[in-house]
């Protein structure tokens, strides 16, 4: 795997680190095919629950390397788009651990992300209307279902950027920690990993898809994803395991 993307796997969490500090985690080819790499690592190995990005030297991602741009070299992988994945997020969770800036497409990172956990100090924004363009890896498709449509909106038309605090209030991010984004981020992964791989798997599928489904047709459709969990091993364990007032042994199957 590219040095320009680092991955370390403990206790069921995969974490992605972008590693290109002195371009402040600016996303380029080389990028885009480890963290593609890495999430392919992600969706196969079924010792991993869940996984997080974050960036090296104190900066999430300043988005698209503008320099290797101009020399021609797009940031994506085909079917995956932007960075690798935004077009084709896993299965499995994802989150964000932001610390410093997540701009342009850093933001778009971290909004195909499932889950954002952001250092106090951190800043995000699409300020690409500022440079005569377009936040077209994500966020103008995303960004008005995670949050109101009016502050999606305002986001993408100033392109003013917003701080972690901000950030929570408009419901974008899920936790802002003093210190280390990562450290907050492991810690809300270790509870996602402890918790059935098959169940954690479905229920967030299932929360992506609503939107696609008309009323009439959402309980049909989530019966799909989620009928197995209930006849599964995993599912018995659970039960098992909370009559005996122990921790489950989850098996994924």
């Amino acid at each position: 795997m590219s040095e320009a993307v680092l991955t370390d796997t403990e206790n069921g969490v995969l974490t992605i680190t972008i590693n290109r500090p002195e371009a402040k985690n600016a996303v380029n080819r080389a990028v885009a095919e480890g963290i593609a790499a890495a999430i392919e690592t992600l969706e196969r190995d079924d010792s991993l629950m869940i996984g997080i990005i974050t960036g090296a030297g104190g900066t999430f991602c300043s988005g698209m390397d503008l320099k290797a741009f101009l020399q021609g070299e797009l940031p994506v992988v085909s079917g995956k788009g932007f960075a690798g994945f935004v077009e084709a997020p896993p299965a499995k969770p994802l989150i964000a651990a932001v610390d410093g800036y997540a701009l342009a497409g850093g933001m778009e990172v971290a909004i195909a992300c499932d889950l954002v956990v952001a250092n106090n100090d951190a800043k995000f924004g699409i300020p690409e209307v500022k440079r005569g363009l377009a936040a077209g890896a994500g966020a103008l498709l995303r960004l008005p279902r995670l949050i109101p449509q009016r502050y999606a909106m305002e986001l993408a038309l100033t392109g003013d950027f917003i701080d972690a605090g901000r950030a929570a209030e408009m419901g974008f991010v899920n936790r802002v920690v003093d210190g280390p984004a990562l450290d907050g981020a492991k810690e809300l992964a270790a509870k996602i990993a402890e918790n059935g791989p098959l169940a954690v798997k479905a229920s967030k599928q299932v929360i992506a898809r609503t939107e696609d489904w008309s009323h009439d047709e959402m309980w049909a459709e989530q019966q799909k994803i989620i009928g197995g969990i209930f006849t599964s091993e995993d599912a018995r364990e659970g039960a098992a395991a909370f009559a005996e007032k122990r921790k489950p042994n989850w098996k994924g199957r």
